[in-house]
C-alpha cells in the first residue's frame, strides 16, 4: 500500500493526489462513495463508469429485484379493485 498524504481544507475540502485521480479516472465532478469500516477506517470509493459496471457484475446471476418490485407492484394493484 501507498503511502500518500493530502490536508483537509477549512471549508472540508481535500485534494486527491493526482497519481490516484489518474489511476482510478477521477475527474472533476466525480462521485464518491465514504464507507467506513469495522475498524474505523475510512474508504473513499469513486462512482465511476469501472465501477458501476464491476457493480451490475457481481448482480447479474443475483434476484431479479425490479422483476420482483414489478410484480408485487402490480399485484397490489390486482387487490386493490
Amino acid at each position: 500500500m501507498k503511502d500518500l498524504s493530502s490536508t483537509f481544507s477549512a471549508k472540508g475540502q481535500l485534494v486527491v493526489p493526482v497519481e490516484l485521480r489518474r489511476k482510478h479516472g477521477i475527474q472533476a465532478g466525480t462521485k464518491v462513495k465514504f464507507l467506513e469500516d469495522e475498524f474505523g477506517r475510512i474508504v473513499v470509493q469513486p462512482i465511476t463508469e469501472d465501477y458501476i459496471d464491476r457493480v451490475k457484475g457481481c448482480l447479474a446471476n443475483g434476484p431479479d429485484l425490479l422483476g420482483k418490485w414489478t410484480r408485487e407492484h402490480r399485484d397490489e394493484g390486482r387487490r386493490d379493485k
